[in-house]
């Protein structure tokens, strides 16, 4: 499996983005996606995971932050009112069988 993340950029706080995660390969084994994040000098950590019809966030996401599976090959996340804390290096995840997959990271900055 194959995971290719996008949507990162620059924005101000309070504003919104939207990442995309596009899954190639052997999809059809995927069970479940997620989101993680890290920020400079800070171990990565959940921020959303979509497995069946579970979503699963973080509590300092939650409420603003939408996980969606698309369909089978294609996650995205809806982040909503961002604040610089969001600031973060987000990854695409997948989990197929015993196998765990990441995409390469989209930086998103969240500054004024």
């Amino acid at each position: 499996v194959q995971l290719q993340a996008s949507g990162g950029g620059l924005v101000q706080p309070g504003e919104s983005l939207r990442l995309s995660c596009a899954a190639s390969g052997r999809v059809f084994s995927i069970n479940g996606m997620g989101w993680y994040r890290q920020a400079p000098g800070k171990e990565r950590e959940l921020v959303a995971v979509s497995t069946g019809s579970i979503r699963r966030y973080a509590d300092s996401v939650e409420g603003r932050f939408t996980i969606s599976r698309d369909s089978k090959s294609s996650l995205s996340l809806q982040m909503n009112s961002l604040k610089p804390e969001d600031t973060a290096v987000y990854y695409c995840n997948a989990v197929a069988g015993t196998e765990t997959y990441w995409g390469q990271g989209t930086q998103v900055t969240v500054s004024s």
